[in-house]
């Protein structure tokens, strides 16, 4: 299966955090799931590690350099996503959380969330 992973999972899973779920893990281990991350969680890291947040003290490079020798797929992002945002409800203001929900639909793969709001939107997502 393929499964684009939201940011906090990303960055949980890229430290072997405590946090990432035991469900998200045994998914991560599985050599039959393609694992994507996209361009927009590297957006939203280095924005928010530029701001000295606390929870974002990860060099998006090397963050970007560690999905990549670990096989996951970069998902850039295109027309069809931005296009895809204006049919989603606002029940979640987020743009970066949006525009994830926007590519999972669009291309077809399970976003794995850990955040509830996410979640209730329809379409291919998975909480943990």
């Amino acid at each position: 299966m393929k499964f684009l992973l939201d940011t906090h999972l990303l960055l949980w899973a890229s430290h072997d955090s405590r946090r990432l779920p035991a469900k998200i893990r045994t998914l991560l281990k599985s050599a039959e799931n393609e694992l994507f991350f996209s361009v927009a969680s590297i957006w939203e890291v280095a924005i928010k590690h530029s701001l000295g947040r606390a929870n974002f003290a990860f060099d998006p490079r090397l963050l970007r350099r560690a999905l990549i020798d670990h096989d996951y797929c970069e998902l850039d992002i295109n027309g069809k996503h931005a296009l895809e945002i204006a049919h989603l409800p606002l029940l979640h203001r987020d743009p970066f959380d949006r525009i994830l929900i926007a590519q999972a639909t669009v291309e077809g793969i399970t976003l794995l969330t850990s955040d509830p709001q996410i979640a209730q939107y329809s379409g291919p997502i998975s909480c943990a």
